[in-house]
């Protein structure tokens, strides 16, 4: 990933400057999740996304761009059909909101009021900051996974719901007349973290996590006791809960509007 960085840096220091364009977007789609729940890949929880954005082009083939988004992401062990996860029976949501800045490159010159150079695939990566916060529906009620250790974390040692991340992916640009287009984009998240679903490492000691966090804490932290026809709990202290080899990603797919602010300059008078 850093060596896509450098080159995109590199492109964009050799490309000649031309007159600098603004545009400013909104745009809206759809997200999902894959980790330590959905580890397949799946689609069968898709989430509303969406953001708004501003864009600089110092030339046709580069743009920088800067935004804040919306997500929402979740899972669930009952959507799988592998009998760990079935018998684990944990489950998600969280709400992410993330601030970020890329640096595009498109393939074809692009310039809106253009009639020979008005659309082009893209391609980016850059970087930014998310906050997430999984929930677990317990008793008819959403729950904070994190302020409970469910896996043994000790008081002031849970992870942190602020997180950095890399962004990356490409999209499609068409203007639809010299001031507006439509972008078109698929982008993934590289994350710091693998605790997006509240898992990760070993099944902790629940007698331990029931004198430190309570009773819904302990609970919440193996959840096959809720699975009907299991004779005995799968949450033995030291047992695998999660995968902590691969941190968890979202990637998220949307469409959206954009508006160009064009310099028009006044003929000289002679």
């Amino acid at each position: 990933m850093r060596n896509y960085l450098i080159a995109i840096i590199f492109i964009c220091l050799s490309l000649p400057a031309t007159a600098q364009t603004y545009e400013l977007g909104a745009w809206a789609g759809a997200s999902n999740y894959f980790g330590d729940l959905n580890m397949n890949f799946s689609f069968q929880r898709i989430g509303p996304a969406g953001g708004i954005f501003g864009r600089v082009n110092p030339n046709s083939r580069i743009a920088f761009k800067l935004g804040v988004n919306y997500a929402n992401i979740g899972f669930s062990d009952a959507l799988t059909d592998n009998p760990y996860q079935k018998a684990r029976n944990l489950s998600f949501q969280s709400d992410i909101f993330e601030g970020f800045g890329q640096v595009e490159f498109n393939f074809l010159p692009f310039i809106p009021s253009d009639d020979d150079k008005f659309f082009s695939p893209y391609v980016f990566v850059g970087g930014g900051v998310f906050h997430f916060n999984p929930k677990t529906k317990f008793e008819g009620e959403w729950v904070a996974l994190q302020p409970l250790g469910t896996e043994g974390q000790q008081r002031n040692d849970e992870y942190a719901l602020l997180q950095g991340m890399m962004v990356y992916g490409g999209g499609f640009k068409y203007a639809l007349n010299y001031a507006w287009s439509i972008n078109v984009e698929a982008s993934a998240r590289r994350l710091f973290t693998d605790y997006l679903d509240d898992v990760s490492g070993l099944y902790a000691d629940r007698d331990a996590i029931e004198d430190l966090r309570g009773n819904t804490a302990a609970l919440l932290s193996d959840r096959s006791w809720e699975v009907e026809g299991l004779e005995t709990l799968i949450g033995e202290e030291g047992r695998q809960r999660g995968d902590n080899l691969n941190n968890d990603m979202y990637v998220v797919l949307g469409i959206g509007l954009v508006y160009h602010f064009h310099t028009i300059k006044c003929p000289t008078y002679q």
